[in-house]
């Protein structure tokens, strides 16, 4: 097994001490992953090939987004923002990765486009003071969902 980078290492550190995933939370959405299954899925999209990425960092960027809106419905403002912040990176390793040549990228726009539907939603359901982060993080995605589609028609 390779080694990850120390730049992917210090992406990973705050979110294994900072996002315990609570029970009440993985019960409500049996599809989001525990911590094991989080970093599991961290280390995969960041050991794949370039051809492969693009499609892991949008599933993990999808699988963020709902954590962050769980946790926020939840009343875990800081862990949400924290999340999302942690999404935020992810989402600028894919803008950086759409040059290559992707497979999936057809699933990785509609992945997308999936995601930025439900932070839009977790967006309207947003206390006042949580709508910054979320406008911020919903206006990053977008851009790289719109990047992801230009590449779909461009293929």
């Amino acid at each position: 097994m390779r080694l990850i980078s120390r730049s992917a290492a210090l992406l990973l550190l705050p979110l294994l001490l900072f996002t315990p995933i609570s029970a009440h939370a993985a019960a409500a959405d049996e599809n989001l992953p525990d911590a094991q299954g989080l970093l599991q899925l961290q280390l995969k999209a960041q050991q794949a090939g370039p051809r492969d990425q693009c499609f892991l960092y949008t599933e993990l960027v999808h699988v963020m987004t709902e954590m962050a809106g769980k946790q926020m419905l939840n009343g875990d403002v800081d862990q949400a923002s924290a999340t999302l912040k942690q999404v935020n990176a992810y989402a600028q390793l894919i803008h950086m990765d759409l040059g290559s040549n992707a497979k999936r990228l057809k699933n990785a726009e509609q992945l997308m486009h999936h995601t930025t539907y439900r932070l839009s939603e977790y967006l309207h359901q947003a206390s006042s003071e949580d709508r910054d982060t979320l406008k911020a993080t919903l206006k990053q995605l977008d851009q790289v969902h719109d990047e992801l589609l230009a590449q779909v028609f461009k293929h």
